[in-house]
């Protein structure tokens, strides 16, 4: 039963639009959930459920993603599964190391055993640069400060250990921090857009952060999926950053939320020290120059009309 894709991590922000955009382009699509009843709202939210195949697999089994592999015979796998909050690792580091690092060997392994000829993509992480004293390139230093950037750093090295002693056409996207309204609700991203609109509706209300000076790197989830498809696509088997390059802080993410509700943020929100992490990450920018150079994607989407796009979500949630 031969596939174009198969998406591993099908239900979650990327993988949802991920599919979509297939879908799009008329490609054949097989997701993959852990769960035989997987939650479908992020897909339902795109308005994909009637148009969907996802099968039941275990990327902790690797005689399953074989199964898979040897049944669908995909031309390309895309693995966007796992723990994807820094802040549940410090709870929760053995769950998210299994998360990360043992269902990447265990698609490498069924990969090579299977002799799979396809390219496989797999979803890295900026937190493995930490603080950055210059926007990050593929080769920047390396800065672990959680155990979920210590994770996604060894499965970015057996990735790129299967390609070069194996042969495995397997690459590493290194996303920076992307958005949407199908982002999950323990991102800070999305307190900040639920408590904004929560004062919007009760002016008694608060909404009480942390560190608003940290800076970050935000893109438009939507569109990495594209770069993804780009860097898998590519004729160039190497592992790319996918980044805008624009650094914002945190109180300017907060200034453009009220500012599309008409509010004034400052009446509204609370810094409490509580919520300052000593390990956290002051700065995370990445250099995008060397991807567009070799696929010519590039980020186009503004953070505004990301945060917009939430805010309109929200809202609708809410009515």
């Amino acid at each position: 039963m031969k596939t174009d894709v198969v998406i591993f991590g099908c239900t979650g922000q990327d993988g949802s639009f991920l599919y979509k955009s297939l879908l799009s382009k008329k490609r054949t699509v097989v997701g993959v959930s852990r769960s035989d009843k997987p939650n479908t709202k992020n897909l339902k939210t795109l308005k994909l459920a009637e148009n969907i195949n996802i099968i039941q697999g275990d990327l902790n089994n690797q005689f399953d993603i074989e199964r898979i592999i040897d049944k669908y015979q995909p031309t390309q796998i895309y693995n966007l599964s796992a723990q994807s909050s820094v802040g549940i690792s410090f709870e929760k580091p053995s769950s998210t190391f299994k998360s990360i690092v043992y269902t990447t060997q265990n698609l490498l392994e069924a990969s090579r055993s299977t002799n799979y000829q396809g390219t496989i993509f797999f979803a890295g992480s900026s937190e493995i640069y930490g603080e950055t004293k210059a926007p990050a390139d593929i080769n920047s230093k390396i800065d672990i400060r959680s155990p979920y950037a210590l994770a996604k750093y060894q499965s970015y090295l057996q990735v790129k250990l299967y390609r070069e002693l194996y042969n495995l056409k397997a690459v590493t996207g290194i996303l920076f921090n992307h958005e949407s309204q199908l982002r999950n609700q323990n991102f800070v991203t999305q307190k900040i857009i639920k408590g904004a609109i929560k004062c919007l509706r009760d002016k008694k209300e608060k909404l009480v952060l942390g560190n608003l000076e940290i800076v970050r790197d935000w893109g438009c989830a939507e569109e990495y999926v594209e770069g993804m498809q780009q860097m898998t696509n590519s004729s160039l088997l190497k592992d790319q950053i996918i980044c805008t390059g624009i650094p914002t802080t945190l109180r300017e993410f907060i200034e453009i939320v009220f500012e599309e509700l008409n509010l004034e943020w400052n009446e509204y929100v609370i810094i409490d020290k509580k919520f300052f992490r000593s390990n956290d990450i002051s700065v995370s920018v990445g250099d995008p120059s060397q991807f567009e150079k070799d696929t010519g994607w590039k980020a186009n989407v503004g953070l505004r009309s990301i945060i917009k796009k939430m805010i309109e979500s929200s809202l609708q949630e809410i009515n």
